[in-house]
């Protein structure tokens, strides 16, 4: 009796029942934001694997946060208030700087660390399926840690002064704008990092660009100084077109109520943040696709 080789033939549908398939992206709009959703446990986790690696093998950990800010203050008060006597729209040096430097810090970070995740997390990305903006989304959540501490600090500094320099600190409605200027500082280290992100899986020079850069848009930014210093220089609308120091003026305006903040330059601040936005997740939608063959 002879037995013939059919060949196999492929399961369908009654033999197997699937809860998820995973397939390609047909185009560079196709971004799921219900799926991204669907993942904020995995994001959770992200959010504390960061917090866990950072201060791993520390001895300070976490006070690592205070100490940064608090020398980077001295030296701003040594340098730009008590050596070049530049004004601080009449807050107290060590109030201003700290403010400045406690946002400025969050933007930063958040646009260094999500501009290195496809090079940061390639073992991840080529062992396991997930929504790839997942780990730069974990990464802005994170640094709210940061951010938190920092300003906690700035909080304790005022009451200080508040009790022994009789500086009355300014509560009002105002300070419902800092989840907004927050979301827009986040907004815009997201959308600008995650397209550096993009072009470091083939041109990793990027990488060392982004480093020197931000150091050098700090001092292009009002942090160090009030806008209002540079107001009748010959180059101080150039600080217009920094779309960051809108929000650096507006949060000491909330925190200190300095004079001559107009809300309205927060507009292009916004718009800013939403074209970034929107073209650094199609270029980073395009780029996961194939940065594994250049990664």
């Amino acid at each position: 009796m002879e037995i013939a080789n059919k060949p196999p033939v492929a399961p369908t549908e009654s033999d197997a029942s699937w809860d998820q398939v995973i397939e390609a992206r047909k185009g560079i709009f196709d971004i799921n934001l219900k799926e991204i959703w669907n993942y904020r446990d995995l994001l959770v986790l992200f959010v504390k694997r960061d917090f866990a690696a950072q201060y791993k093998q520390t001895v300070l950990g976490p006070v690592w946060h205070i100490v940064q800010p608090v020398i980077t203050t001295v030296m701003f008060l040594l340098i730009f208030s008590k050596i070049a006597n530049i004004p601080t729209d009449g807050v107290h040096p060590i109030l201003f700087y700290m403010s400045g430097i406690a946002i400025w810090n969050y933007f930063s970070a958040c646009l260094f660390n999500t501009s290195n995740t496809f090079v940061a997390n390639a073992g991840i990305f080529g062992k396991v399926y997930f929504p790839r903006l997942v780990l730069p989304l974990s990464t802005v959540v994170s640094n709210l840690v940061r951010f938190g501490i920092q300003f906690a600090l700035l909080l304790a500094l005022m009451i200080y002064f508040a009790l022994f320099r009789q500086i009355p600190i300014p509560i009002n409605m105002g300070w419902l704008m800092l989840p907004v200027l927050l979301l827009m500082m986040a907004g815009i280290g997201l959308g600008v990092g995650i397209i550096v992100s993009s072009l470091t899986t083939k041109y990793r020079d990027f990488g060392i660009l982004i480093g020197f850069g931000v150091q050098l848009l700090m001092y292009a930014t009002p942090v160090a100084y009030p806008l209002s210093f540079l107001k009748d220089k010959s180059f101080g609308w150039l600080l217009s077109w920094n779309p960051l120091t809108a929000i650096v003026e507006c949060f000491r305006h909330v925190m200190f109520q300095t004079p001559d903040f107009q809300y309205g330059t927060l507009l292009y601040s916004a718009s800013f943040m939403v074209v970034v936005l929107f073209f650094g997740t199609i270029i980073f939608s395009k780029v996961e696709r194939t940065f594994m063959d250049t990664v």
